[in-house]
């Protein structure tokens, strides 16, 4: 009777030391798992960007000026008008410059006759060979004449050196000009360029046909591309930066010359990138984790990470495409822990007892 008493204490007293653990290894089991957030990661084209701001200007541009002396005698186009290449302009007054073309036109036939009189008398030995060069020489002289005073008369017609828009006039008809006054200005608007400066910095990553976007205050939700065509091959000594000219298609003609543009260049290009929300990088010292849901539980894993963009971070080596990574909760998980990740707002799961139609 008394070893079943010792017996019964003995088992009371097992009992005892082993049901807290029971108790806790339940409550254990029945800790629901951690809600959370959780995005795939995805693939994206990043770009390696510089800003900067630069000028704009016409692809081409002149300042119309006479290179003769004379009268207006005509102005020929309306200002702001769009003009062809070769269409004429300004027109000086033409009379003296055509009584020298008629004098010289004149002289020509005079000494051409003389020529062909002394050639005559050259046949027949009655005259020196030294008469009929002095007599060539001087026909050629009058052609010379003849030739420069044509020039004369058709630069008083002043033409469109190429396609573009004319700006405004500077003289009136009946002016008298000189050679290099101001008429009026000439922009070719197709194309623009865009010059704008970069730091030092980046000199060995800059090339020809990189590709830009600027944007201007006129139209600031609109952007334009354009291509890199040439590198200035001095950089300024003050600045230390180096001058870039672009070229920007301007088919609706909404970019002037002068306009103040904001640039973004493109210096370098990532294909198929894996990138992450930034708010999934969970840093600790020196290295960089984030955590992965995997079977249902957090996976704390490390990763190398690339470029760095508003909002988004690039993941070179730790992650693969659609792994999800946890973006809100993870402080409050750790390392193995069970977690949850809820559907998306707006798309809840459908009831048990529906089927797919």
């Amino acid at each position: 009777m008394h070893k079943r008493l010792q017996c019964t204490a003995r088992i009371a007293v097992l009992i005892l030391l082993v049901q807290p653990g029971l108790l806790a290894a339940q409550q254990k089991a029945e800790t629901p798992p951690m809600p959370v957030k959780a995005v795939p990661v995805s693939r994206e084209t990043l770009k390696v960007e510089v800003n900067a701001i630069g000028t704009l200007r016409a692809d081409e541009t002149v300042m119309v000026r006479p290179e003769i002396a004379g009268r207006v005698a005509t102005i020929h186009f309306r200002e702001g008008q769009a003009v062809r290449q070769g269409e004429p302009l300004v027109t000086l007054d033409q009379g003296e410059y055509q009584a020298q073309l008629a004098g010289s036109v004149a002289q020509v036939r005079l000494e051409e006759t003389s020529y062909r009189r002394l050639q005559d008398l050259d046949t027949r030995k009655m005259t020196s060979p030294q008469i009929l060069d002095e007599a060539k020489a001087r026909l050629d002289a009058a052609r010379a004449s003849q030739t420069l005073n044509q020039v004369r008369l058709d630069k008083t017609v002043i033409r469109a050196p190429f396609d573009g828009v004319i700006g405004l006039r500077l003289v009136s008809p009946g002016a008298y000009v000189k050679p290099g006054d101001d008429l009026a200005n000439l922009e070719s608007l197709g194309l623009m360029k865009l010059d704008f400066r970069v730091p030092e910095l980046y000199l060995a990553r800059l090339a020809t046909g990189q590709s830009l976007t600027a944007r201007v205050d006129a139209y600031p939700e609109q952007g334009f591309e354009g291509t890199i065509y040439a590198i200035d091959p001095a950089l300024d000594p003050e600045t230390r930066t180096v001058l870039l000219r672009a070229r920007l298609p301007n088919k609706g003609g909404q970019l002037r010359p002068g306009l103040f543009a904001r640039v973004g260049l493109v210096l370098e290009r990532r294909e198929n990138a894996l990138v992450v929300p930034e708010q999934a990088i969970v840093p600790q010292g020196q290295k960089t984790f984030v955590y992965r849901v995997v079977e249902g539980k957090a996976a704390m894993t490390p990763v190398t990470l690339g470029l760095r963009q508003p909002g988004e971070v690039e993941i070179v080596q730790g992650v693969s495409a659609g792994d999800l990574v946890i973006t809100e909760g993870q402080l409050k998980v750790r390392d193995g822990a069970a977690v949850s990740v809820p559907p998306p707002a707006g798309n809840p799961p459908p009831p048990a007892n529906m089927t797919k139609g």
